[in-house]
Protein backbone atom coordinates (compact mmCIF):
# COMPACT_ATOMS: atom_id res chain seq x y z
CA UNK A 1 0.00 0.00 0.00
CA UNK A 2 1.16 3.73 -0.71
CA UNK A 3 1.51 6.14 1.49
CA UNK A 4 -0.46 9.02 0.03
CA UNK A 5 0.36 12.57 1.88
CA UNK A 6 -2.24 14.40 2.60
CA UNK A 7 -2.52 18.11 1.03
CA UNK A 8 -0.34 20.03 0.61
CA UNK A 9 -0.06 21.33 4.08
CA UNK A 10 1.15 18.39 4.92
CA UNK A 11 3.82 18.51 2.96
CA UNK A 12 7.52 18.24 4.40
CA UNK A 13 9.96 19.08 1.53
CA UNK A 14 12.38 17.47 3.30
CA UNK A 15 10.61 13.68 3.25
CA UNK A 16 12.06 11.30 0.73
CA UNK A 17 10.81 7.77 -0.51
CA UNK A 18 13.56 5.84 -1.74
CA UNK A 19 16.25 8.59 -1.68
CA UNK A 20 13.93 10.69 -3.91
CA UNK A 21 11.80 13.69 -2.97
CA UNK A 22 8.11 12.89 -2.30
CA UNK A 23 5.34 14.99 -3.74
CA UNK A 24 2.38 16.45 -2.17
CA UNK A 25 -1.18 15.30 -3.40
CA UNK A 26 -4.25 16.25 -2.45
CA UNK A 27 -6.41 14.11 0.26
CA UNK A 28 -9.46 12.18 -1.39
CA UNK A 29 -11.68 14.89 0.42
CA UNK A 30 -9.99 17.75 -1.05
CA UNK A 31 -10.21 17.08 -4.63
CA UNK A 32 -12.27 19.37 -6.10
CA UNK A 33 -14.47 18.59 -9.48
CA UNK A 34 -13.74 22.10 -11.07
CA UNK A 35 -9.76 20.94 -10.88
CA UNK A 36 -10.41 17.30 -12.00
CA UNK A 37 -12.00 18.15 -15.10
CA UNK A 38 -9.70 21.12 -15.82
CA UNK A 39 -6.95 18.67 -15.73
CA UNK A 40 -9.13 16.06 -18.26
CA UNK A 41 -9.77 19.31 -20.44
CA UNK A 42 -6.33 19.41 -22.44
CA UNK A 43 -6.02 16.39 -24.97
CA UNK A 44 -2.55 15.35 -24.13
CA UNK A 45 -3.17 15.24 -20.31
CA UNK A 46 -6.33 13.13 -21.24
CA UNK A 47 -4.10 10.92 -23.55
CA UNK A 48 -2.02 10.55 -20.16
CA UNK A 49 -4.97 8.91 -18.25
CA UNK A 50 -5.82 6.57 -21.18
CA UNK A 51 -3.05 5.18 -21.09
CA UNK A 52 -2.65 4.95 -17.09
CA UNK A 53 -5.59 3.56 -17.14
CA UNK A 54 -4.20 0.56 -18.72
CA UNK A 55 -1.62 0.29 -16.55
CA UNK A 56 -3.07 -0.51 -12.91
CA UNK A 57 0.29 -0.78 -11.48
CA UNK A 58 0.98 2.94 -12.83
CA UNK A 59 3.98 3.13 -15.02
CA UNK A 60 7.08 6.29 -15.71
CA UNK A 61 5.35 8.28 -18.01
CA UNK A 62 8.60 9.27 -19.94
CA UNK A 63 7.96 5.99 -21.78
CA UNK A 64 5.17 6.90 -23.60
CA UNK A 65 5.09 8.30 -26.57
CA UNK A 66 3.85 11.73 -26.61
CA UNK A 67 5.61 13.64 -28.76
CA UNK A 68 6.43 16.34 -26.31
CA UNK A 69 9.83 17.71 -24.42
CA UNK A 70 10.19 16.43 -20.96
CA UNK A 71 9.81 19.59 -19.23
CA UNK A 72 6.08 20.29 -20.88
CA UNK A 73 5.47 16.20 -19.67
CA UNK A 74 6.08 17.52 -16.02
CA UNK A 75 3.80 20.34 -16.05
CA UNK A 76 1.08 17.71 -17.62
CA UNK A 77 1.92 15.54 -14.83
CA UNK A 78 2.00 18.43 -12.37
CA UNK A 79 -1.35 19.31 -13.49
CA UNK A 80 -2.96 16.21 -13.38
CA UNK A 81 -1.20 14.98 -9.73
CA UNK A 82 -2.58 18.53 -7.96
CA UNK A 83 -6.25 17.95 -9.46
CA UNK A 84 -6.02 14.35 -7.64
CA UNK A 85 -6.21 12.53 -10.91
CA UNK A 86 -3.07 11.19 -10.60
CA UNK A 87 -0.56 9.45 -7.72
CA UNK A 88 2.87 9.86 -8.28
CA UNK A 89 5.63 8.53 -6.58
CA UNK A 90 9.30 7.90 -7.01
CA UNK A 91 10.62 4.34 -8.21
CA UNK A 92 14.67 4.29 -8.14
CA UNK A 93 15.49 7.39 -10.30
CA UNK A 94 11.95 7.49 -11.92
CA UNK A 95 8.54 8.70 -10.69
CA UNK A 96 5.53 6.07 -11.40
CA UNK A 97 2.67 7.52 -12.32
CA UNK A 98 -0.70 5.65 -11.49
CA UNK A 99 -4.50 6.58 -12.31
CA UNK A 100 -6.73 7.12 -8.73
CA UNK A 101 -9.11 5.38 -9.53
CA UNK A 102 -10.27 4.52 -6.20
CA UNK A 103 -10.94 8.09 -5.02
CA UNK A 104 -12.27 9.43 -8.41
CA UNK A 105 -14.82 6.67 -8.88
CA UNK A 106 -16.11 7.17 -4.64
CA UNK A 107 -16.33 11.15 -5.59
CA UNK A 108 -17.91 11.31 -8.73
CA UNK A 109 -19.36 7.99 -9.60
CA UNK A 110 -19.00 7.19 -13.51
CA UNK A 111 -17.17 10.66 -14.63
CA UNK A 112 -13.81 8.18 -15.23
CA UNK A 113 -15.59 5.82 -17.11
CA UNK A 114 -17.61 8.10 -19.10
CA UNK A 115 -14.00 9.78 -19.61
CA UNK A 116 -12.96 6.99 -20.69
CA UNK A 117 -15.07 5.82 -22.82
CA UNK A 118 -15.39 8.82 -25.09
CA UNK A 119 -14.43 8.68 -28.55
CA UNK A 120 -11.07 9.88 -29.36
Amino acid sequence: METVLRGSSNFDSSRTMGGMQTLPHPARDEIRIEAVLHALADPVRLHIVRELAQCPDGVSCGVMDLGISPSTLTHHVRTLREAGVVFVRPRGTSRISSLRRDDLDALYPGLLNGVLAAPR
